[in-house]
C-alpha cells in the first residue's frame, strides 16, 4: 500500500496538482485571515469611539449573549459607518492585495521548480546539436518521474556520444586500413610499369592478396552497415546447431592442422535438442569468424575447444549455448574492455591478417538473429566466446 502511494506521489501530474491545491488553500486562508483581522481592527476602532455610557450598555448586552437585541443594531446604526459595505469592501480589497502577490509568487516558484529539469534538457539539447557531447541535464531537487526522465535523457546523450566516438574512430581506422593495401598496390604496380621488379607469378600473387584483403574489408563493412540499418538479409529456419558446427569445423580442419591446434568438440545434446531458429549461412559465418580469430591470435596455445550445450533459465525457457575457447594469450588489453567494437585495436598497431571486423560481425549477426554473445576467460587461459540462442 505504501509503495503504491509513493509511486502515485512520484507522478508529475499528481505532484503538480498537489502543489496547486496547496497554493490555492494557502491563498484562501490568507484572504480569510486578512478579512478577519480587518474586521477586528474595525470593531476596535468603532468600540473605542463609543461614549462611555453606550460602551457600558453594549458590554452589558453582549455579556448577556443578546447579540440580536434591537438596541445593539441601533447602536451600530447610530455610531457606525453609514455605508454597511464599507468594511467588507476594504477587507476584500486588502485580502486580494495580499493574496494575489502571494499566489503569483508561489505559482512562479512551483512552475520554476517543476520546469527546471525541462529547461536544463532544452539547453543540453541545443549544445549537443552544436556538437558539444559533454553536456548533461541536471535534475535539481525533483523526484519521481522527472528524475527518471532526466536519467533517460542523459543516457541517450551517453549513447549518442559513444556512437559519435565510434564513428570517428571507425572513419580513421577505415582510412588507415584502406590506405595500406592501396599504397602497396600503387607502389608495386608503378614498379612493374618502370621495370624495377619482374612481372612473375609471385608478384601477381602478392598483388592479388592485397586486392583480396580490400575485397574482404569492403564485404565486412557492407555486412555491418546492413545490420546497423536493419536490412540484413536473413533466411531464418529451424536448424541443428550440432550438425552445422560439425560441418564448419570439418571444413576448417586443414587450417587447424596446419596451425598445430588440437580440436576438442563436445556435442552432448541428442538429435533435435540443439535446434535453433537462425540463418544457416550467417551461423556458418559466425563460427568461421570465431575459429579464424583463434587461428590468427591463439595458435601458440595449440588448442581449440568447441561445445554446444543447453541451459534452462529461471523462467523455464531453454537456451542453446555455443562456446568457442582457446588456450592463447587472450585478447590485448586495449581490446578486452570492448571486444566487439569495430577496429578495437588502435590504427597503426601491428596486426595480423584480417580486417579487424570479425568480432563486430559476430555480434551484429548474432543479435540480428535474436541471440546474444559475451566474452569470458577460458580455463586454459585464453578467450572464451559464448553465443546464446533460444531453443526452437
Amino acid at each position: 500500500m505504501a509503495r503504491t502511494v509513493n509511486r502515485l506521489l512520484d507522478r508529475i501530474w499528481v505532484r503538480f496538482g498537489l502543489w496547486i491545491a496547496a497554493t490555492t488553500f494557502c491563498a484562501i486562508a490568507l484572504m480569510v485571515a486578512t478579512m478577519l483581522l480587518f474586521d477586528t481592527l474595525q470593531y476596535r476602532d468603532f468600540y473605542g469611539n463609543l461614549p462611555q455610557a453606550v460602551r457600558a450598555e453594549l458590554d452589558e448586552l453582549r455579556a448577556g449573549e443578546q447579540d440580536g437585541h434591537p438596541r445593539i443594531r441601533e447602536i451600530y446604526g447610530q455610531y457606525g459607518n453609514d455605508d454597511l459595505l464599507f468594511g467588507e469592501r476594504w477587507s476584500l480589497g486588502i485580502g486580494l492585495a495580499l493574496c494575489l502577490p502571494f499566489g503569483l509568487g508561489v505559482g512562479f516558484w512551483v512552475s520554476r521548480r517543476i520546469t527546471l529539469p525541462l529547461t536544463s534538457m532544452a539547453e543540453v539539447a541545443q549544445r549537443v546539436g552544436q556538437g558539444d557531447y559533454s553536456a548533461r541535464a541536471v535534475a535539481g531537487r525533483t523526484h519521481g518521474e522527472m528524475i527518471e526522465m532526466v536519467g533517460a535523457f542523459n543516457h541517450m546523450i551517453d549513447s549518442v556520444q559513444a556512437l559519435e566516438s565510434e564513428r570517428r574512430a571507425t572513419a580513421a581506422s577505415i582510412s588507415h586500413e584502406l590506405r595500406t593495401p592501396l599504397t602497396v598496390l600503387q607502389a608495386r604496380l608503378r614498379a612493374l610499369c618502370d621495370g624495377v621488379i619482374a612481372a612473375d607469378t609471385h608478384e601477381f600473387q602478392t598483388l592479388l592478396g592485397q586486392a583480396e584483403h580490400l575485397s574482404r574489408m569492403v564485404a565486412d563493412l557492407h555486412t555491418l552497415s546492413m545490420a546497423d540499418a536493419g536490412q540484413l538479409s536473413l533466411q531464418v529456419q529451424r536448424l541443428d546447431l550440432n550438425a552445422l558446427v560439425s560441418e564448419v569445423l570439418q571444413q576448417l580442419r586443414p587450417q587447424l592442422q596446419e596451425a598445430g591446434m588440437a580440436l576438442e568438440l563436445w556435442l552432448p545434446l541428442e538429435e533435435g535438442l540443439a535446434d535453433i531458429r537462425a540463418d544457416s549461412d550467417r551461423m556458418r559465418q559466425i563460427v568461421s569468424n570465431l575459429v579464424g580469430n583463434a587461428l590468427r591470435h591463439a595458435a601458440q596455445g595449440r588448442w581449440l575447444g568447441v561445445q554446444v550445450q543447453a541451459e534452462e533459465a529461471a523462467d523455464g525457457h531453454t537456451w542453446i549455448e555455443l562456446s568457442i575457447e582457446d588456450a592463447g594469450p587472450g585478447l590485448p588489453a586495449e581490446v578486452r574492455d570492448q571486444p566487439f567494437q569495430r577496429f578495437a585495436q588502435a590504427p597503426g598497431k601491428r596486426r595480423r591478417e584480417g580486417s579487424r571486423l570479425g568480432l563486430s560481425i559476430v555480434r551484429a549477426l548474432t543479435e540480428a538473429q535474436g541471440g546474444t554473445v559475451r566474452l569470458g576467460i577460458s580455463e586454459h587461459g585464453g578467450a572464451r566466446f559464448t553465443l546464446r540462442f533460444a531453443q526452437a
